[in-house]
């Protein structure tokens, strides 16, 4: 069974900055790192580059937009450590693709239930493989009601996507301001 490190903060936090700093701890050049992200415009493109730049060359990277269960067993060659950076992008990404096939309702049932199996294949694997899983998630509970219904329902299901995995987590972090504050 793997172990479950799961790191919150809001944005600019330092959530990566300080997984990343484990990940090097734990697994020294044995490291999975998997991204989210997807370059849909020059911005994206840009920052994926500096984030592909400053990390260790040794490095695996994968990038899976979604069904990172999948491409975590496929890709994984031994390395001692996980990193999924991050889960707030992964549930925008089903958001916006279950939401366009749900007629534009982000709260069609479907939606919820395409995050959550998302993250219930997650977990599986943590549970079946051992190594070290570090999780990076966005806490967006903690500001204004969104305006609108697609930033709602976007909130709702991060938030309880983080509350599942915060329970089946051996560890919780929470970021403010780069400082780290060990949650559980």
């Amino acid at each position: 069974m793997g172990k479950l490190t799961l790191i919150l903060g809001g944005a600019r936090s330092g959530k990566s900055t300080y997984a990343e700093k484990l990940a090097k701890e734990i697994g020294g050049d044995w490291v999975l790192y998997v991204a989210t992200s997807e370059a849909k415009d020059e911005e994206m493109r840009e920052r994926i580059e500096k984030h592909r730049a400053a990390r260790p060359v040794a490095w695996i990277t994968v990038e899976a937009p979604r069904s990172i269960a999948q491409v975590i067993v496929h890709a994984r060659c031994g390395e001692e450590v996980v990193l999924v950076d991050c889960i707030t992008v992964l549930v925008s990404n089903i958001l916006l693709a279950e939401s366009r096939k749900a007629n534009e309702n982000p709260f069609n049932v479907k939606v919820e239930e395409a995050v959550n199996d998302e993250v219930t294949q997650l977990l599986r694997i943590i549970h079946q493989t051992k190594g070290h899983f570090l999780l990076v998630s966005n806490e967006v509970g903690m500001g204004l009601v969104p305006p609108y219904a697609l930033g709602r329902a976007y909130r709702d299901l991060l938030g309880r996507a983080n509350q599942r995995l915060t329970e089946a987590a051996d560890d919780v972090f929470f970021l403010v301001a780069g400082l780290p504050m060990q949650m559980k």
